[in-house]
């Protein structure tokens, strides 16, 4: 059996919830059996496809991979991503677009960027049976506007705006927020100020769970946020092992049993 968003939210001001990003089946049966829920990301489209932010990413290809990993786990509760365009537009793009994620997808659930303005949105895909998260701080979506992927809510007023947001989403139905690269104070004063747990990434300790990259947990990319926890560097050694391979090719020294 699955985890439920039910037995997520029991998890508030009990016990941490442990989230991981995974983007097809191999990734999904690696971390299902230590992690509550699995975050399909749009992340994908900069660890997966090369791409330099998370705007390209389709619906088409959310679906895709959350699909996949559904197939390669068996426990987590499946999260995933509403891509850029899919959600900003309209209410009903929003409800048809999240619709899909469940039916095509076989998720339990969407999470999508932003605060007042997707209230509309939340409610309309609660309201179809749709549990739903939000994301506040750094929302990779607007990389343009910001123009960079530095802290958020530095300020008492961006401060303030967040909390009113995060209240925003709460009363909208939202199950979760994802607080991410905000000032660790803020994070707590957020995790207080809501009866929803928070998933901080980049926001402290004190929120009432963790996401991080799969990416960045196993260091296949060079490249890792400031946020970044690396428990291996699978990425180097997997490097030095090609090498050898290529290396005894190269040298005749290769011998396949």
């Amino acid at each position: 059996m699955r985890v439920t968003i039910r037995e997520l939210l029991a998890k508030k001001g009990s016990s941490p919830i442990v989230v991981a990003t995974a983007y097809d089946a191999w990734m999904a049966g690696i971390v299902d059996e230590a992690v509550d829920m699995i975050l399909i990301g749009d992340s994908l489209g900069m660890v997966v496809q090369g791409q330099e932010s998370t705007i390209p990413v389709t619906l088409d290809e959310m679906i895709y991979h959350t699909r996949m990993v559904v197939r390669g786990s068996k426990k987590a509760f499946i999260l995933a991503d509403l891509p850029f365009l899919s959600y900003q537009s309209s209410v009903r793009d929003a409800v048809i677009a999240a619709g899909r994620l469940l039916k095509e997808g076989y998720a339990q659930g969407v999470k999508l960027e932003g605060g007042k303005r997707v209230v509309p949105q939340v409610e309309a895909m609660v309201a179809a049976g749709i549990p739903v998260l939000g994301h506040l701080g750094l929302t990779p979506q607007s990389i343009h506007a910001f123009g960079s992927y530095g802290k958020r809510a530095k300020n008492q007023e961006a401060a303030n705006l967040l909390v009113e947001d995060a209240l925003a989403l709460e009363q909208a139905g939202v199950s979760m927020i994802v607080l991410e690269n905000i000032p660790h104070a803020l994070a707590a004063r957020v995790s207080k100020v809501l009866a929803i747990p928070t998933i901080g990434i980049g926001a402290g300790a004190d929120c009432d769970g963790q996401v991080q990259v799969f990416h960045d947990l196993f260091g296949f990319s060079d490249f890792a946020p400031r946020h970044a926890v690396r428990y291996l560097d699978c990425g180097q050694e997997m490097k030095q092992a090609m090498q050898k391979f290529a290396a005894a090719v190269r040298s005749r020294d290769f011998i396949s049993k």
